[in-house]
């Protein structure tokens, strides 16, 4: 495959992803807002633009003042809406769809009007005029859409495996900076919002019969091996979409520096105790979110080599 169509399939999955993932982490912060009248907005937003990687300089350009009050309008403004953020959902899912141009050739008809669809409302001016909590349901809604119709159209050659590799290393990245937003503000019940906004909360409560604790939702996020959400499920699956590009299993060792790092990674998590992992999940989802970029700089330097790189500043490129 070529490397600039291997390139945009990848780009899509982490795109559509990102957008999803921005749209859940931004409705469990808005509701802690909304429910909690003690909570502090300025810190909680500052909190959540640290955490989805905004520079005070990036804030800045943006007329966001870091080191001043922060609104949770102005963050919508900088997370959701403005296209010239390199962060928003609005640029993200500009982004997808001109990735999708771009593997125009690979993609299914059905799949290209799904992404060409999502992305129409935003330079009409419609996407803007949404406002929370909808806008956030629509977002997951058409993120579902288009990864339901690229499982049920694509074939899974090659082109499946990149969509599949950025899908999931997005999600890792993703879920473990709603983990870190959810831990840093400490509100009551977050644990539960942060449950919900993951679509986890039933199976959560099936997996632990009903049985509600910070430490369970914790390990049900960041560890369970059957829920597609989790950071470890994300993660073996990232890590099987490599061993399925690279076509050469090999008897010792591992050639691919990508798989190494996603691998030694997930091996870390599963086997380190809860304890140890809880008690400081800030930090060790910021490892995490390295490791996610390290990864993704490896499959760019043995897979897109050559090809014309996307414009992508956003957080763990």
């Amino acid at each position: 495959m070529l490397s600039r169509i291997a390139e945009s399939l990848f780009w899509i999955g982490r795109y559509i992803e990102r957008a999803d993932d921005t749209a859940r982490i931004l409705d469990v912060q808005t509701q802690l807002l909304l429910e909690d009248g003690t909570v502090d907005e300025t810190q909680t937003c500052r909190d959540l633009l640290s955490c989805m990687g905004v520079e005070p300089s990036e804030a800045a350009e943006h007329g966001v003042d870091l080191f001043g009050a922060v609104s949770i309008e102005q963050v919508l403004r900088l997370l959701a809406y403005d296209q010239r953020s390199p962060s928003s959902i609005a640029a993200v899912l500009g982004s997808a769809r001109e990735s999708a141009r771009g593997a125009r050739e690979t993609l299914t008809v059905p799949l290209w009007e799904a992404i060409n669809t999502t992305w129409r409302p935003i330079p009409s001016g419609h996407f803007e005029a949404l406002r929370p909590p909808y806008i956030f349901s629509w977002v997951r809604e058409r993120a579902a859409l288009i990864n339901g119709t690229a499982d049920a159209t694509m074939t899974r050659d090659e082109g499946w495996q990149f969509i599949m590799l950025g899908r999931n290393i997005e999600r890792a990245d993703m879920t473990s900076r709603l983990v870190a937003t959810t831990a840093l503000s400490g509100g009551a019940g977050q644990w539960t919002s942060a449950l919900r906004a993951s679509g986890a909360y039933d199976a959560f409560l099936r997996t632990y019969r009903g049985i509600e604790t910070d430490r369970a939702a914790a390990e049900f996020l960041l560890l369970d091996r059957l829920f597609p959400r989790s950071v470890v499920f994300a993660l073996d699956r990232a890590e099987q979409s490599l061993v399925n590009l690279s076509g050469d299993p090999r008897r010792a060792g591992f050639q691919d520096e990508a798989q190494r790092l996603i691998g030694r990674t997930r091996a870390e998590l599963e086997y380190r105790s809860l304890s140890d992992l809880v008690e400081d999940l800030p930090d060790e989802m910021e490892r995490l979110q390295r490791t996610c970029a390290a990864a993704t700089d490896a499959i760019s330097r043995r897979y897109f080599a050559g090809s014309e790189a996307l414009a992508w500043k956003g957080v763990g490129a």
